[in-house]
């Protein structure tokens, strides 16, 4: 026997049929359905299957993980919830078994819907899943399986469509694999084969029928429209008429068409859903229909090649491409690159159009050579180093009015108003002005300051000049004079918040609460794990009624969780609407340049942020990142800072003042001040945490203004679980939420503006209010 003849007659049987009768669809068995079952089990009986890949366990697993990425389960924990939720069915029974009969392998894999949210979890949130189930729905077409291949795979693994169709005339040949992702395993085979089989490896639950003899005149509308039309048409062919007269079809049935020509990263789009008298090709045919060019030569289409292509700025080497067809090239040449570059062009835009998010039609080039040459570089920001402090003004700044002296002067007026400016204000806003008329000083709303949201009826104004009005009445006593308040002591002028006199006192004792002015600051180190102290609790919570307040501390465990939960779905509210977000931004300083250069607002040095979160806060400087996350309702990694902050608290503190007219908020702010100087001098830092306070002062008293609904009705929602945490009085006004820790003094501290930026003299007594 002739050995060679035998080899011979043994590849011939099992060589793989190079036609369109090769398998590409995949065959799907349920095991759950009895019939089904039994299929699968005659497949493996006569012996088709040469490999089985079984990793539904790790495909559960991720399943799970995925839809709760806060989850750090164990191992015992990751299997048990495996378990559950096969809810007492056997694995093998679960999902889908999928025979690839080109491969002859059996693959294991997630029913459909679980497959789906398992495999695009990866593409949230550029594209939601709302968006996801949407493009799922589409059907689209793909003429031309060289360029096409290559979307078509992009289309598919990128979920922009569940049905598609397929077609091509051409097999694949050696030198196409220059371009198209294929083994020399599939040389012969149907171009339409050989993407089909990649598509539903990807996923085995599309729907995809394939023309593998190309499309003619007779078929085009039978592919465009058979079914039910499609949604989108990938024109990717060679042939002139056929691109010319499935366009013509593609207008008559309202169909938008997208072609890459893999010259330039030259992208067209057709929209005939929206246009449906649009020239095709832009209008570059002038007016050539698909039957004009039917019986030209080659020869003849190639003037129409060269307007469709509009090459009157060719690459550099397109026109020796185009001189040396038919000499030194045999056909048409395409690089692997460009056909990568053009399946994700086509992909990203079939993507938006299909969900409504690009209308227009249009010619449009992403040339890596144009964009990716010497001189077209753009700037590069080197990472952000974290921001130095900028240094405290020094102590000696901080001197008492000559005790000696019969009147207080300038000098002394500059030192009473240097310990003024040393109270707390919302975001550092130092929202106050003094101006002094001989021993008196009047106390005003800084008009340059701007209203924000958080500081309703300038409320948080108010409390501040209040705390800055007991700065200087500590500081007064401190120094033999007796301060006498007269709060907003001139009707028609609501700028004056307060008007200070001064006069000798006889044998003042000297405050002890003042030698804290200088120490106390935010603190916003966590802090041990350590219990507010009972004696500590006490001496706030005296200190409050003292000064006519009422404190509320919550110290359970428990209750704090559930604070910290609030006030984070708070801090989430502020960061995603638009206008308490660039209040927020307007306060920070992000160098220490800016810090020094306005005085005010907080330095993020003082944040006391890590690397990772402080380029978290860098990136939600700007509005425009976070518009899309407020869109899809996202943004619970928001409500982290605040719930890890009030769990690592001694104590919540909550501050508020019999009525809610500006003077209570005055009174309240002096009460404050006191408050928070005790806090210091028993060793407590103490952080505010109030603008959930604020907010709910606007949606309450305000009716909402300047919020928008949802958020009012957030607000609203969070005020409820709020009062069951710490209860309130319908007559009091929440001055500051605040919470308290055993932690360390800050190294750094925001500046203050000077007193020579704040404080002006008048030699002419108001005569307002006297």
């Amino acid at each position: 026997m002739d050995l060679g003849t035998h080899l011979e007659a043994r590849l011939d049987a099992l060589t793989e049929p190079a036609d369109g009768t090769a398998p590409w669809r995949p065959e799907l068995y349920t095991p759950a359905d009895p019939e089904q079952h039994s299929a699968l089990a005659e497949l493996l009986e006569r012996g088709a299957v040469i490999s089985v890949r079984d990793t539904l366990t790790e495909q559960l697993a991720e399943l799970l993980t995925a839809r709760r990425p806060d989850w750090r389960p164990d191992s015992g924990e990751l299997a048990s919830a495996v378990a559950d939720h096969l809810g007492g069915m056997r694995l093998a029974s679960y999902g889908t078994w999928v025979w690839y009969p080109w491969s002859r392998q059996l693959v294991h894999v997630l029913p459909p819907a679980e497959y789906r949210e398992l495999r695009q979890s990866r593409n949230r949130y550029k594209i939601t899943a709302a968006e996801q189930r949407l493009l799922a729905q589409k059907t689209l077409a793909v003429i031309g399986l060289s360029v096409g291949a290559a979307s078509a795979v992009t289309l598919a693994q990128e979920g922009v469509g569940n049905r598609f169709r397929l077609a091509d005339f051409d097999s694949l040949s050696l030198s196409n694999i220059n371009r198209l992702r294929a083994s020399v395993a599939e040389i012969g085979l149907p171009k339409v084969v050989i993407a089909a089989r990649q598509m539903y490896e990807i996923d085995p639950y599309l729907d995809i029928a394939v023309w593998p003899d190309g499309l003619a005149e007779e078929n085009v509308d039978a592919f465009l429209a058979g079914g039910g039309r499609t949604d989108l048409l990938v024109e990717e062919c060679d042939d002139l008429y056929l691109k010319i007269h499935a366009r013509e079809r593609a207008r008559a049935l309202g169909i938008p068409v997208v072609m890459e020509t893999n010259e330039r990263g030259m992208l067209d789009v057709e929209r005939f859903d929206r246009e449906p008298g649009r020239p095709l090709l832009h209008g570059l045919l002038d007016g050539v229909a698909a039957a004009d060019v039917k019986a030209m030569s080659t020869r003849e289409k190639v003037p129409y090649v060269l307007r469709i292509l509009g090459q009157d700025e060719p690459s550099e080497r397109f026109v020796p491409s185009l001189v040396e067809i038919g000499s030194t090239l045999s056909s048409w040449p395409q690089l692997a690159s460009g056909v990568a570059l053009g399946a994700a062009l086509v992909t990203d835009t079939a993507r938006r159009l299909l969900l409504g998010r690009f209308t227009a039609s249009g010619r449009y080039v992403v040339d890596p050579d144009d964009l990716i040459r010497a001189g077209t570089q753009v700037p590069v920001n080197a990472p952000v180093p974290a921001p130095e402090p900028v240094p405290e003004a020094t102590p000696a700044a901080l001197l008492l009015p000559d005790p000696g002296s019969d009147t207080l002067g300038e000098e002394g007026i500059r030192r009473l108003v240097a310990h003024a400016i040393r109270a707390p204000s919302g975001g550092n806003s130092q929202p106050w002005q003094f101006t002094a008329y001989g021993d008196a000083l009047d106390c005003r709303i800084d008009a340059a300051q701007p209203a924000t949201l958080l500081d309703f009826e300038r409320s948080a104004t108010h409390l501040a000049i209040g705390a800055a009005v007991e700065n200087i009445h500590l500081a007064a006593q401190a120094s033999g004079w007796a301060c006498h308040a007269r709060v907003f002591p001139d009707p028609a002028d609501p700028g004056l918040v307060c008007r200070l006199d001064f006069s000798r006192a006889a044998h003042a004792p000297r405050p002890a609460l003042f030698d804290w002015i200088e120490r106390r600051t935010t603190n916003r180190d966590p802090g041990p794990d350590r219990p507010l102290a009972e004696a500590h609790a006490a001496a706030l919570t005296d200190c409050a009624t003292e000064n006519g307040t009422r404190l509320h501390l919550v110290t359970d465990r428990a209750q704090l969780d559930k604070a910290g939960r609030i006030l984070g779905a708070g801090d989430r509210l502020r960061m995603l609407s638009p206008q308490l977000h660039r209040d927020m931004m307007n306060e920070l300083r992000w160098s220490p340049e800016e810090a020094r250069r306005t005085r005010d607002g907080l330095d993020v040095a003082t944040l006391g942020l890590d690397d990772v979160d402080l380029a978290g806060v860098r990136m939600a400087r700007h509005w425009s990142n976070l518009a899309f996350i407020r869109r899809i309702g996202g943004g619970a990694a928001f409500e982290e800072g605040a719930r890890k902050a009030v769990a690592a608290s001694s104590a919540i503190g909550c501050l508020t003042v019999p009525g809610t007219e500006p003077r209570a908020y005055v009174h309240g702010g002096r009460a404050l001040q006191r408050l928070w100087l005790t806090a210091t001098s028993l060793g407590l830092g103490l952080q505010p945490l109030s603008s959930l306070l604020y907010l709910f002062a606007r949606a309450e008293r305000g009716d909402g203004a300047g919020l928008d609904a949802s958020e009012t009705d957030t607000l609203r929602t969070l005020r409820t679980r709020f009062t069951a945490v710490v209860p309130r009085r319908p007559d009091e006004a929440e001055l500051l939420l605040f919470r308290l820790s055993y932690a360390a003094p800050p190294a750094v501290r925001s500046l203050r503006r000077t007193v020579e930026a704040v404080l002006r003299f008048d030699r002419t007594r108001p005569q307002g209010g006297a």
